[in-house]
């Protein structure tokens, strides 16, 4: 899998706004690995379809110099170090900024469920219920449950500690609010620079 940035790579039009971090090797750090696939996998969750929107975005959005096809989309996601079929390549920044490019474009047309079920939740919070009295809500926190057990590594400790559904429902409803944080006003751009924050050199 190719990691290392080409002409045409720099050249992608929806990557004026991604500047480069200075990162060793152009790689992406561990924890930014982790940070972008958890919000890919909060967008799947909100739609059955996601999936297949994000492969759609590929030509959308003109990035097949970077992500060839699926296979290439779920070696970049799988360099999440914390996923069962973890691979051990690097991830590149030009594929980093495919996937958040992708992610965003997705996260758009889910802008306003995602606010809706924000709303839900600060609404029930507020009456002390849980989000299972909701139906959007819960099957959203169900089906990121469900992905986030089948696709995580179990041994990996900071994957053991969230066996509580409890716990992986607040990931799940943080993630919700990053996701929208993604859809707003140069979402892109932050999201993108919130991934090295404290991370670049």
């Amino acid at each position: 899998m190719e990691v290392d940035s080409t002409p045409e790579k720099l050249i992608v039009p929806i990557f004026k706004s991604l500047p480069d971090p200075n990162v060793p090797a152009q790689v992406c750090p561990r924890r930014s690995r982790i940070q972008l696939d958890f919000m890919l996998l909060a967008i799947e969750a909100l739609d059955l379809y996601a999936s297949e929107l994000m492969l759609l975005s590929i030509n959308e959005l003109n990035l097949q110099a970077i992500i060839s096809d699926r296979v290439v989309f779920w070696q970049c996601r799988n360099t999440n170090p914390l996923r069962r079929s973890h691979q051990r390549q690097p991830l590149g920044v030009d594929q980093a900024k495919a996937l958040v490019a992708i992610g965003c474009h997705v996260a758009r047309r889910q802008t306003a469920q995602i606010r809706q079920l924000l709303m839900v939740q600060k609404q029930l919070a507020a009456q002390q219920l849980t989000p299972d009295h909701h139906a959007q809500l819960a099957q959203y926190l169900e089906r990121f449950r469900r992905h986030f057990r089948s696709r995580m590594n179990p041994q990996r400790t900071a994957i053991a500690a969230y066996q509580d559904n409890d716990k992986l429902n607040q990931l799940a409803l943080n993630l919700l609010e990053q996701v929208l944080f993604c859809t707003g006003t140069a979402g892109m751009e932050r999201f993108w620079s919130s991934l090295f924050d404290g991370e670049v050199a």
